[in-house]
């Protein structure tokens, strides 16, 4: 696996605040050559070390401002469909009484209850429990 060192580091930081930052912008932030900048990036990017510039969207305006956590206990694998469903965020396999921990994200509480009555009625889901979001205070892409 390839490493990171303090300049790759550097540049990273800078990115995630604003991936559309100019590389000129980053070699002035950072103290490091444009030169050497852009060639680091384009091997960070070939090494699989950044694997995509995104954005990050204002969850309300993007009509994705109802935040929900979900436990869930499973009887088997689930098909990779679930896990490409636009509701889901982010997944993580975990230790303990549960299987899985999603992050999914909706534009109100019914389309959230569509969602669960629909998971319901899925013979992997053994078990869930669902948490709310009541104010993010912090979230990262």
């Amino acid at each position: 696996m390839p490493k990171i060192d303090d300049k790759d580091a550097k540049i990273i930081r800078v990115l995630r605040r604003n991936s559309r930052s100019a590389i000129r912008d980053i070699a002035k932030e950072t103290g490091i050559r444009p030169s050497t900048v852009h060639q680091r990036m384009q091997k960070m990017a070939e090494e699989g070390i950044i694997s995509q510039f995104t954005i990050k969207l204002d969850n309300s305006a993007a009509d994705e401002g109802f935040i929900v956590f979900m436990f869930v206990t499973t009887n088997k694998d689930l098909p990779q469909a679930f896990f490409q469903d636009s509701h889901v965020k982010e997944a993580f396999g975990v230790t303990g009484e549960y299987d899985l921990l999603i992050k999914l994200k909706f534009k109100d509480i019914e389309e959230f209850n569509a969602y669960i009555i629909n998971l319901r009625k899925r013979p992997e889901i053994a078990k869930t429990i669902t948490t709310v979001v009541t104010i993010n205070i912090k979230e990262e892409i």
